[in-house]
């Protein structure tokens, strides 16, 4: 069978189709920057073409010519994007309008599609409970807005038209290699790692990391279910703050050069949801995430490795 991957040589792209190959798909990944990712080692099971979500000639003919079983949508705006609302406006809403049309053209029901975490707000709007994914969304950035109206269109495809459109809620996405989006967590581990110093505004802001291979695993399970329960997961991660995350890599790293501007204290109250109620996937989908303190030492190892300096011992 056929996986249609948009979105698919970027950062969680490359890390769901090596998975959709091992389960026995052929993928066809398009991606506006083709070039971003190498599957040579796959042969022939991945396709790569260059497409552009925004234009909606290139999302039906990618779906035309790739007949695919299902489809997976990566693209979207990574960041805020408050201060490119235009362009923020056509990537994470009419990208996915297009795709979602596309698809219902074409005859593909089972879309996979990234939400966020972000649709929920801070975390004080929920005092201090886990939320689900039936609790409002109070996201107001246009990061959020855009997530809350795919979910929103997602939900008329499916009632409309009888499609089976999912969308997955991914936290702070972390990883190596990342290089744009929340950043926080992902500095305070990589840049540490190559013995540069890292500096943050307050220690209590709160985290919610989840490693970038566990994502891929969650879309690549999702995506081929044969029947997902429901039409929405949140995926949680590992509430964790700053000043911990700190001591976390301290303990791998002793010497790390990290630091709070001023008294260091505080962010609590502005911190996004950290406390997320994941037992709708992880019950269905039986998925277990690494422990975070093994996907630091991941990171930290993987930063010394492309730098060429000695791996780190647990």
């Amino acid at each position: 069978m056929t996986t249609l991957v948009l979105g698919g040589t970027g950062f969680i792209g490359r890390r769901t189709i090596p998975r959709l190959v091992e389960a026995g798909e052929r993928v066809v990944a398009v991606d506006i920057n083709p070039t971003t990712a190498d599957y040579s080692a796959l042969g022939d099971k991945v396709t790569v073409r260059a497409g552009d979500i925004t234009n909606f000639e290139d999302v039906v003919k990618a779906v035309i010519d790739a007949q695919p079983d299902r489809i997976i949508n990566l693209a979207y705006m990574i960041g805020g994007g408050e201060d490119t609302p235009h362009f923020s406006f056509r990537l994470d809403l009419l990208g996915m309008d297009n795709c979602f049309e596309a698809a219902r053209l074409c005859g593909v029901k089972r879309v996979v599609y990234a939400s966020s975490f972000a649709v929920s707000g801070l975390q004080r709007y929920f005092g201090d409970r886990a939320l689900n994914e039936d609790d409002p969304a109070y996201g107001s950035n246009i990061y959020a807005m855009n997530k809350r109206y795919n979910e929103f269109q997602a939900a008329q495809f499916n009632r409309v038209y009888g499609m089976n459109i999912i969308g997955i809620r991914p936290p702070m996405v972390t990883g190596y290699d990342k290089e744009r989006g929340s950043m926080a967590h992902v500095r305070m581990v990589t840049l540490p790692a190559q013995g540069l110093p890292v500096s943050f505004p307050q220690s209590g802001v709160m985290q919610i990391p989840l490693h970038v291979d566990d994502i891929a695993e969650t879309f690549t399970r999702i995506t081929l279910a044969e029947a997902p329960k429901h039409t929405l997961y949140n995926t949680g991660g590992t509430p964790v703050s700053l000043a911990e995350l700190a001591d976390i890599v301290r303990g791998y790293i002793p010497d790390a050069d990290i630091s709070f501007d001023g008294d260091g204290d505080g962010g609590l109250e502005d911190s996004p949801n950290y406390l997320i109620d994941n037992s709708r996937l992880m019950s269905e989908f039986e998925l277990q995430y690494a422990p975070y303190r093994d996907r630091v030492l991941q990171m930290i190892n993987e930063v010394r490795e492309h730098h060429g300096m000695p791996l780190v011992d647990a």
